[in-house]
């Protein structure tokens, strides 16, 4: 009997069913947690899940490709979700078109900013230049990011670390950042959070304000671009 639990855990493990059904849970009860803390940014549906998700994996012994068997079905929605920012975008047309000359500056600044950071602090602490190629695109989204990475000689897996950290760490501290600046409008914060933090960040710009999430989504989607052209020639 004391080998049943054992074997059920093995089995469950190794169905895909699970781990798509364990991932809707936790998310669901994060997303729970973050309403009933009125949307504090410490409580980030993003991070309590990775936490949750990633401790059970380790705990339980399993790879990372027989969890993506059952996360793979979420993993293949990003593409419609990532098409569904058009939506406010084409709402809000005239609001994005006022604001283009500030979003291309802003741009431009953030972009090389995100960069050269990583430059400067590679050459400051003598990091191995495959670390610092990992680093560097961190501020794009994953997919662009683990592409870059791998094609100027980068751990993709290890630049994928750097991307989910920054975009957490942008969400969990933009909304007070902001605040403490005294920056009030939410077309920059938006923008803000989106070109430093990616998807995260724009998750979070949503969660805030409709007109923050969508000119978060629009710098995510520029400065993976521009981070894609950027740093091959930083490098």
């Amino acid at each position: 009997m004391t080998a049943l639990p054992s074997s059920l855990w093995v089995y469950l493990s190794a169905t895909p069913l699970f781990w798509l059904t364990a991932t809707l849970v936790v998310w669901l009860l994060a997303t729970a947690a973050a309403r009933r803390a009125n949307g504090h940014p410490m409580v980030n549906p993003v991070l309590i899940s990775v936490v949750v998700i990633g401790t059970g994996l380790t705990l339980g012994g399993v790879a990372y490709p027989a969890y993506f068997e059952g996360a793979q079905f979420i993993h293949f929605l990003l593409g419609p979700a990532t098409v569904a920012l058009a939506v406010p975008l084409v709402r809000q047309i005239r609001l994005v078109a006022a604001n283009l000359l500030p979003m291309l500056a802003a741009l431009a600044a953030g972009s090389v900013t995100a960069v050269s950071s990583v430059l400067a602090l590679g050459a400051l602490f003598g990091f191995p230049e495959a670390l610092t190629v990992s680093m560097a695109p961190k501020s794009s989204t994953a997919g662009v990011a683990m592409a870059i990475s791998k094609g100027l000689g980068g751990d993709p897996g290890l630049t994928a670390v750097f991307v989910i950290l920054t975009g957490i760490t942008g969400a969990v501290i933009v909304t007070g950042l902001m605040n403490r600046m005294r920056i009030t409008d939410y077309a920059a914060r938006g923008f803000a959070a989106g070109l430093a933090s990616h998807g995260i960040g724009t998750a979070r710009a949503f969660q805030v304000d409709p007109v923050a999430g969508l000119f978060a989504g629009i710098a995510m989607a520029l400065n993976a671009l521009v981070t894609a052209l950027i740093v091959p020639l930083f490098l």
